[in-house]
């Protein structure tokens, strides 16, 4: 499913915002995204790193956090961009969590060469570990 160009170019362009607010020290890989919630609104987040490499956090991960800190609870779409040439996808940690807020939301990665993909979170993460709702 495609999102109306309107509303594609909006995530898209929350996302890169986002990204440009990294604190990617380590690696370097500045990454944004934009989730959109069910009821229009847009959270957007960057990742964040730490020098413990595991409590690094996502920039999924962390638009997901502020949405749901917000009192959002479902998504219907989220952009990822990065500051590579090239397209960055949501890791596994970040598909899985996500997943707690609609595996069918639309996930749109573009790159910084213009390319943008589509695809549903359940494609992206088959036999999701889910509980039944």
């Amino acid at each position: 499913m495609k999102l109306d160009a309107k509303t594609e170019r909006s995530l898209i362009s929350e996302a890169r915002k986002a990204a440009a607010k990294a604190y990617s020290p380590f690696s370097k890989v500045e990454v944004g995204a934009a989730i959109l919630t069910s009821d229009g609104q847009v959270f957007s987040g960057c990742n964040v790193e730490n020098s413990s490499y595991g409590l690094s956090i996502c920039a999924e991960r962390t638009a997901a956090v502020k949405a749901v800190s917000a009192g959002s609870r479902s998504f219907s779409a989220v952009a990822v961009v990065s500051n590579l040439e090239e397209l960055t996808y949501p890791c596994g940690a970040c598909r899985q969590f996500l997943s707690e807020f609609g595996i069918d939301m639309v996930v749109i990665v573009a790159s910084g060469k213009g390319e943008v993909t589509y695809h549903r979170l359940g494609e992206l993460l088959p036999e999701a570990f889910r509980l039944e709702k």
